[in-house]
């Protein structure tokens, strides 16, 4: 290569040397073939660059293995081929690949989205006549990883139904991802997050379809989901994720957290998420209610008790009950609440989804309206102890 030529292609590389700096949790490697014209045929030599730590790189070549800064491995994938006739660089993260090489004196770039768009044989999609925002075809690492799907790509007959509640989540936060597109990156928090089924998802959908920088925490009690968690994670080489064992109520974030989740916490678990979104000031809060006991134990209504003398009616009244109460202390803490049938009740009778999102300070009306209900009730939700309402 010429002196111009690798002044061109040292400069274009340095754009991704930035774009690595500011991108690491999604990045998967850089490969590197150089040619040259010998005679009648094309000698090729190839190297590979990948990350050793968040600092160093590691440059693959020639048999041989030496850890370079990562600012600086444009200057060595330059001065390394500046023996042969030609260059090809082909730079790949999550969801994307940036291919930039040398063509007659001169330095050319393309951006493919590597995201797969081949259509899945006998797809979900096909039976349930649904349009799909994970598809199965172009999520299947992720959806294998997390069992929905079968090495073959197809998602299992049992899972249908999982993947059907994680997709319709998915569509039922898009838009609300879409709105905090002037964040450089989002931070989601998973309170009783289990197998991370959703996050896994969510994580997926975010970077590689909405092509959005996000960071994923998960929180469990249970030592075994959370190791299953990391296990899942760096085998499918999400670096953008972190999972600890932990009760929600003691844990710190030490960022900002922009999104709180929860998908079917159980009884007061779901307070615990709630109360975590508020502690933090998080921009969202969005859970799917599982079992409820609390209330059940605890209510009493005069004016109710010739419909309340009935078991299953005093359940399920107090399972209205609590998620209406719940809804109405997050609109006294500032959020604009929806409660929403989340899926088929047919799927599942726990099928109701909370959704509040910040809009402003303290609502002092409906703190009013909170402290009549309990009065009225007799009853000490677990979300009020929690803020301290």
């Amino acid at each position: 290569m010429n002196s111009q030529v690798e002044k061109k292609l040292e400069d274009i590389l340095k754009t991704l040397e930035d774009r690595l700096i500011d991108n690491k949790d999604f990045f998967k490697g850089i490969s590197v073939e150089y040619s040259k014209k010998e005679k009648e045929t094309v000698r090729t030599v190839k190297a590979k660059l990948y990350l050793e730590n968040v600092d160093t790189l590691v440059f693959d070549y020639k048999k041989s293995k030496t850890n370079i800064s990562v600012d600086t491995f444009a200057q060595v994938i330059v001065y390394s081929g500046s023996d042969f006739d030609d260059c090809k660089v082909v730079y790949s993260e999550r969801g994307s690949e940036t291919t930039v090489w040398t063509e007659k004196n001169n330095v050319k770039v393309k951006h493919k989205d590597v995201t797969s768009t081949a259509a899945a044989q006998d797809d979900v999609s096909t039976r349930s006549n649904r349009e799909y925002l994970v598809k199965a075809a172009e999520a299947r690492e992720v959806l294998k990883e997390i069992g929905i799907v079968s090495a073959e790509g197809k998602v299992k007959n049992d899972m249908i139904r999982k993947y059907n509640q994680i997709d319709h989540f998915v569509e039922l936060i898009d838009s609300l991802i879409k709105e905090l597109a002037h964040k450089e990156s989002i931070t989601i928090l998973d309170c009783a997050c289990g197998k991370s089924y959703l996050s896994f998802v969510l994580n997926f959908y975010i970077k590689e379809k909405l092509k959005k920088n996000c960071y994923f925490i998960g929180l469990d009690i249970s030592e075994q989901v959370i190791e299953a968690s990391k296990k899942m994670a760096s085998n499918l080489g999400y670096k953008n994720m972190e999972f600890h064992e932990v009760n929600i109520q003691n844990y710190m974030p030490e960022r900002e957290i922009d999104i709180v989740i929860s998908l079917h916490g159980c009884d007061t678990a779901t307070d615990m998420a709630i109360a975590a979104g508020i502690r933090y000031n998080a921009g969202a809060i969005i859970v799917i209610p599982c079992c409820q006991k609390e209330i059940l134990s605890q209510y009493s209504y005069e004016p109710f008790k010739e419909i309340t003398k009935h078991g299953i009616l005093k359940s399920r009244l107090a399972d209205v009950l609590t998620d209406g109460i719940r809804g109405i202390i997050l609109e006294s803490m500032g959020y604009e609440v929806s409660i929403v049938e989340y899926i088929s009740p047919l799927d599942t009778p726990k099928n109701l989804m909370i959704r509040a999102i910040k809009k402003s300070g303290k609502n002092r009306r409906a703190y009013e309206e909170y402290l009549a209900l309990k009065e009225a009730m007799g009853i000490e939700p677990t979300l009020a102890r929690l803020i301290h309402i």
